[in-house]
């Protein structure tokens, strides 16, 4: 069974396609820079590293020290990495092979 995305539409569809599209990281910097804001950028790798600490079974504190972020951030993607719907987990497994 597929899964079912509360965010899907045409507009994301899209999108992902783009991302999906590109060949290397060097393709990955080029698109990210032109779609995205820098900052925008560091919040998303910033939660994907948080992510990996997690599955590396960090603390909270460890990761805070590491990452500089607040523990209610660390604490949000601890909620989606334990009940989202396993994005996190399948990237994470992926790049350890």
């Amino acid at each position: 069974m597929a899964y079912k995305s509360k965010f899907k539409n045409a507009e994301t569809d899209l999108l992902f396609e783009a991302i999906l599209s590109m060949k290397s990281k060097e393709d990955c910097y080029r698109f990210f820079e032109d779609v995205s804001t820098i900052n925008e950028l560091q919040a998303l790798s910033q939660r994907f590293f948080i992510a990996k600490l997690l599955s590396e079974g960090k603390t909270y504190q460890e990761i805070e020290r590491l990452t500089k972020a607040s523990t209610a951030t660390i604490s949000r993607i601890n909620k989606c990495y334990r009940y989202g719907a396993d994005g996190y987990k399948i990237a994470i497994e992926r790049i350890a092979k």
